[in-house]
């Protein structure tokens, strides 16, 4: 996709075709084709073509969806304002990681959550939202937000994404790095990555605004819990401990999964109960396997029965 959009953006700016953009490259007009369907682009070549496009450090497709290097900054530049805002509400006691950008893809990460919940983006960014949001003088900037569809559910996606990234650091992020584990060779090293659109899950939004809501919603829960259920397998096997029921990361609302993250402190020393009941599991079939065993060693397998009102516990 971010190839494809490369080129597409070059085709735009110099409002050329595909061949004259080859001949402008040094390349075959194949290997531009090629780069539409995803083929391998140099960092070279990348280069290139960021120059060419003039997007500096912008993600392509995000320039595209944007609708133009202008939008693009208008809406790089809300996106971070809200981040900020969201950071700095964060009551979870952890400071919600993919809101910093520190890896420079929180703008495309958000366009790209909309689109796939089926939210249409407009062409042009929306006029009463080209304020200066650092302005003191600006008081009714937070309700202007508040006001536009789009800019309301990117910053309660954002609020959302606090809430589950906490429950995500203190419950889940020690088991994901856990070498013993060895999780970064199996599809839930996706968890991190995906918080976004987790978060987006779990807020309220009109099917008529995300048309493709309900189907990426339980795409996403569909993934979550298979990824979720590997880390769960993998802890087992291994004997590391559980503190909460990680598919509580897709089930509890985003609310509660805050009130689980401000708890960790409390509950960091404990043992979830899933761990207990694994083991009485495991103590169980270790004694269906060996009873036999033992019964027949003894000469009394045959004659061996279970009085089965021994077993019940008289409350009078």
């Amino acid at each position: 996709m971010k190839n494809e959009a490369f080129v597409q953006l070059a085709l735009d700016t110099l409002s050329c075709s595909q061949k004259e953009l080859a001949a402008r490259l040094n390349v075959s007009p194949t290997q531009v084709s090629k780069w539409k369907n995803g083929d391998h682009m140099s960092l070279e070549m990348e280069d290139r073509l960021r120059k060419i496009t003039n997007i500096g450090d912008k993600d392509p497709s995000f320039v595209l969806w944007a609708g133009s290097i202008e939008s693009a900054t208008k809406w790089e530049r809300l996106i971070h304002f809200l981040a900020e805002v969201e950071r700095e509400n964060a009551e979870t006691g952890y400071d919600t990681y993919p809101l910093k950008d520190e890896e420079g893809i929180l703008c495309w990460d958000t366009f790209n959550t909309l689109r796939e919940m089926g939210v249409t983006l407009p062409k042009e960014f929306p006029k009463e939202l080209d304020i200066d949001y650092e302005d003191d003088s600006n008081e009714n900037a937070l309700d202007l937000i508040e006001n536009n569809p789009y800019s309301a559910l990117i910053d309660k996606i954002f609020s959302s994404l606090n809430n589950v990234y906490g429950f995500y650091a203190a419950y889940v992020s020690e088991l994901i790095y856990d070498d013993e584990l060895d999780l970064f060779d199996t599809p839930a090293e996706n968890i991190e990555p995906c918080l976004m659109s987790l978060a987006a899950c779990k807020v309220d939004v009109s099917q008529a605004f995300a048309s493709k809501f309900m189907e990426f919603r339980h795409r996403v829960i569909k993934d979550y819990e298979e990824w979720l259920n590997i880390v769960k397998d993998r802890a087992f096997r291994k004997g590391i401990p559980l503190r909460a029921e990680l598919l509580s990361l897709v089930y509890n609302s985003n609310d509660a999964l805050g009130h689980e993250a401000e708890s960790f402190e409390l509950t960091k020393n404990r043992i979830h109960p899933d761990i207990y009941i694994n083991e009485l599991l495991i103590g169980m079939r270790v004694i269906h396997q060996v009873l036999p065993y033992m019964l027949k060693k003894l000469g009394i397998y045959d004659e061996f029965e279970l009085d089965e009102s021994k077993l019940r516990i008289d409350r009078d």
